[in-house]
C-alpha cells in the first residue's frame, strides 16, 4: 500500500511537472480589463546613454527579451553579488542575439560612461549583448519603478542609495515576465529556466 501511494504521489509531482514547464510565463504587473482587452503593464518609452556614450531607446530592443538589473559601481553591498549573476546569464546567452542585458546606475554623477566603459571592460563582455546605461538620475530612478524594483538615495544606507537586488526579464512587448533575486544564486536557477521558457515561446 506504502509503495503504491509513493507511487502515484511521484507520477502527480511528474504531472504538475510537465504543466509548469509547458505553460507559458505568466505577464507580471497591473493591467486593466475592458470590454474588449486587457491592457498589460508595459515598460515606458525611454532614453539612456550606454558605456559607449551612445544613446539607448526600447527600439534598440525591440527584437529581444532582455534581463535588467540596477545598480551602482562604489556599492559595498549586495551589487557584487548580483553582477555575479548576471555574468552567469550572459555566459549562458551572450552567442544568442535575442537576448540582451541592461544595466542601469542609478548613480549617474559618478558612473559616467567612461567609467561604465572601464567597469565593462573589466568584466570581459561585448558590449553590443550586455548595456550599462546612465542618464538623468529622477528618470533611472522613475523607471525603477516601471520594473517593479526598489531604488532610491537613502544617506543611511550602504553607499547613499538603497536598491533591489532583482533581476528582471521583460519581452519583446516590453511586458514583464520573471523576477529573480540576485543575490540567490539557487533564484537565478530557476530565472534561466524561465528565460529558455520565454525563448521557446517566441519560436513558436
Amino acid at each position: 500500500m506504502k509503495i503504491y501511494i509513493i507511487t502515484v504521489l511521484l507520477i502527480l509531482l511528474s504531472m504538475c511537472s510537465c504543466q509548469t514547464d509547458s505553460s507559458p510565463l505568466p505577464i507580471l504587473g497591473r493591467h486593466d480589463i475592458s470590454e474588449t482587452d486587457t491592457v498589460y503593464h508595459r515598460i515606458p518609452d525611454f532614453k539612456f546613454i550606454n558605456q559607449d556614450s551612445n544613446y539607448v531607446t526600447n527600439s534598440d530592443l525591440k527584437d529581444n527579451i532582455y534581463i535588467s538589473d540596477f545598480f551602482f559601481m562604489s556599492c559595498p553591498s549586495i551589487c557584487p553579488i548580483v553582477k555575479k549573476q548576471m555574468l552567469r546569464v550572459y555566459d549562458k546567452y551572450k552567442d544568442n542575439d535575442r537576448v540582451k542585458l541592461v544595466s542601469h546606475t542609478i548613480d549617474p554623477k559618478r558612473d559616467t560612461p567612461e567609467k561604465l566603459k572601464k567597469y565593462a571592460q573589466k568584466l570581459n563582455i561585448d558590449d553590443s549583448v550586455w548595456m550599462f546605461l546612465t542618464g538623468e538620475k529622477g528618470e533611472i530612478l522613475d523607471i525603477a519603478d516601471d520594473y517593479f524594483v526598489a531604488a532610491f538615495e537613502d544617506p543611511d544606507a550602504p553607499g547613499g542609495f538603497d536598491h533591489s537586488g532583482k533581476m528582471i526579464l521583460t519581452d519583446t512587448k516590453r511586458h514583464i515576465r520573471a523576477f529573480a533575486e540576485g543575490t540567490d544564486p539557487e533564484d537565478v536557477d530557476q530565472f534561466l529556466i524561465d528565460i529558455d521558457k520565454l525563448l521557446v515561446e517566441y519560436a513558436q
